[in-house]
């Protein structure tokens, strides 16, 4: 028990750093919370009102962490497969509520899908590939991520035993709760659309 709970906090720990809002303050002055509509401090948000780039520096802070919280475990601490969903389940609890600011946390998506890769890299790129997919072909990125726990689900209990799928079950329903916002927009016809696939092609293929 100590152990799991050494790796819940060393996920923690890594998780409530916040790439976006030290981006966001930095070129801004402001915190995320403040910008765009959602205050989210995500990937979509701060590439969506700063910038490409700064996006990206966001995208590859949220990866790195969850990569190093990960390593750090695995080297240094205890190599268990249960050990990493542990320490995921800190990463993404330290993301979407970080002790110094527990109401404006994120969402977790980049956490988790560079978290479930690294536990499993086939059945993680497979999970990660059908949440892009699903958002391909719906256009709603709470979709997608919602799926992409939900999927990891079947190969987590096959693989790894109960413990560990009831830790990915925590963490779908995690994802489910963050973005349920904008879930229950859906019947509404009110949640926010992404054309992922037509932004590439704006960003990437200008005439």
């Amino acid at each position: 028990m100590t152990n799991k709970i050494i790796c819940l906090i060393i996920g923690y720990f890594f998780g409530s750093f916040l790439t976006a809002e030290i981006v966001t303050r930095r070129l801004t002055g402001r915190p995320c919370r403040e910008l765009g509509t959602s205050g989210n401090p995500g990937m979509a948000n701060v590439m969506a009102h700063l910038g490409f780039v700064p996006g990206i520096i966001v995208l590859a802070g949220d990866l790195g962490k969850t990569i190093a919280a990960m390593l750090l475990v695995h080297f240094a601490f205890d190599q268990s497969h249960l050990a990493l969903y542990y320490t995921m389940l800190g990463l993404v609890l330290g993301h979407n509520i970080p002790f110094y600011q527990p109401r404006h946390g994120g969402k977790g998506v980049a956490v988790t899908c560079m978290a479930v890769f690294i536990i499993n890299p086939f059945w993680g790129l497979i999970s990660d590939a059908v949440g892009m997919l699903v958002v391909f072909a719906t256009q709603y990125l709470c979709v997608g991520a919602i799926v992409i726990p939900a999927f990891f689900i079947i190969p987590t209990v096959i693989f790894y035993g109960k413990e560990a799928g009831l830790i990915a079950i925590a963490l779908s329903l995690i994802m489910y709760w963050r973005h349920f916002p904008a879930l229950s927009q859906i019947p509404k016809g009110t949640c926010e659309k992404t054309d992922v696939i037509g932004a590439f092609r704006k960003k990437f293929f200008k005439h």
